[in-house]
């Protein structure tokens, strides 16, 4: 199970990249940054969300938790993968990074993540398996 998550996020993270680098092209000149951001969230939410609509039943997690920890494997290789993304390959300073996840300044990635975590339960029970 644990190697199907891992490929499957595979899948999630290059989609995602594919998904930031349509929204910088495309969205950012029409709304600006931070607008096209807080799109952003809402479209690669459904975007992971079809992913693991997809994906769950090969995955094969046999309940619940077992979702929930392929969700919470998701949410560790995603976050380290933004922070570290960011920061090497795009040198985001910290502040930066921090305000995508900060409601008070317009960040919405938290819900994201929130998303990305409990894709797998919500693919499962939606789909029967449990």
């Amino acid at each position: 199970m644990f190697a199907r998550a891992i490929m499957v996020w595979l899948v999630i993270a290059a989609a995602e990249i594919i998904h930031g680098i349509l929204r910088v092209r495309l969205l950012n000149r029409r709304v600006g940054d931070r607008r096209a951001r807080q799109i952003a969230v809402g479209t690669g939410s459904a975007l992971i969300l079809g992913i693991a609509w997809f994906t769950v039943p090969w995955i094969g997690p046999g309940s619940p938790s077992a979702a929930l920890t392929v969700g919470s494997l998701w949410l560790v290789l995603m976050l380290a993968f933004e922070i570290l993304f960011g920061r090497l390959v795009f040198h985001v300073a910290w502040d930066r990074i921090a305000a995508d996840f900060d409601l008070r300044r317009g960040g919405l990635l938290g819900f994201g993540m929130l998303i990305l975590f409990i894709a797998p339960l919500l693919a499962g029970n939606l789909r029967g398996l449990f």
